[in-house]
C-alpha cells in the first residue's frame, strides 16, 4: 500500500508541476483562439449569434452615434486583435487593456437590454444571456493572465507557496 502512495504522490507532484508550467500559457492560447474566431466570424454577416445584440449595444452606447454596419467590423478587428495578442503573447499590456475594456461593453446588454437577456430576473438568464454571463470566466482568465505580464508565474512547490503566502501576509499587515 505505502508503493502505491509513493507512485501516486509521484505522479501527483509531476502533473502539479506539468500544469503549474504550462497552464497559463495554454490558457492565453485557447483565450486568444476563442477571441479570434468569435471576432473573425463578425467579419462576415449573419455568421455571429452576437452580432444583432452587439450592434444594438455599440448604438444605444454611443447615443445612435455609430451604427452596427460600422461598428460590426470594428468590434470584430478589436476581438480578433485580443486573439492575435493572446496566441502570439505580444503587447499583453495591451491587449488585455482591449480585452477587459471589450468586457465592460459585453456586459452592457444584461443592463440595457433585459427583457432580452434575462428571462427571469436575476435567476434565469435567455440564451443571450448566458452567453454574456459565460464572459465572466474569460475576464477571469484575463486576470490570470495579468498576474504574469510582470514576470509571475504559477508555483507547484507547496513549500514555496506557503513562503510567499507568508511574506504576503506579512507585507499586508506592514505595509512600510
Amino acid at each position: 500500500m505505502a508503493r502505491i502512495i509513493d507512485w501516486f504522490n509521484t505522479a501527483d507532484k509531476t502533473v502539479t508541476r506539468w500544469m503549474a508550467r504550462y497552464a497559463v500559457l495554454i490558457l492565453r492560447i485557447s483565450v486568444g483562439i476563442v477571441f479570434f474566431w468569435f471576432g473573425f466570424i463578425k467579419f462576415f454577416p449573419g455568421l455571429s449569434p452576437a452580432e444583432e445584440i452587439a450592434g444594438r449595444t455599440i448604438e444605444t452606447l454611443s447615443f445612435g452615434l455609430i451604427q452596427p454596419q460600422l461598428s460590426l467590423p470594428i468590434l470584430a478587428a478589436w476581438e480578433s486583435l485580443i486573439g492575435l495578442g493572446l496566441i502570439t503573447g505580444r503587447f499583453k499590456r495591451a491587449t488585455l487593456f482591449l480585452l477587459f475594456l471589450q468586457m465592460i461593453g459585453t456586459t452592457m446588454p444584461i443592463f440595457i437590454f433585459p427583457a432580452e437577456t434575462w428571462k427571469v430576473f436575476p435567476i434565469a438568464p435567455t440564451l443571450e444571456g448566458q452567453y454574456i454571463i459565460k464572459n465572466m470566466v474569460l475576464i477571469s482568465a484575463g486576470l490570470v493572465i495579468g498576474a504574469t505580464v510582470r514576470g509571475g508565474d504559477m508555483v507547484a512547490d507547496e513549500d514555496l507557496a506557503d513562503e510567499a503566502d507568508h511574506r504576503f501576509q506579512h507585507q499586508a499587515r506592514n505595509p512600510d
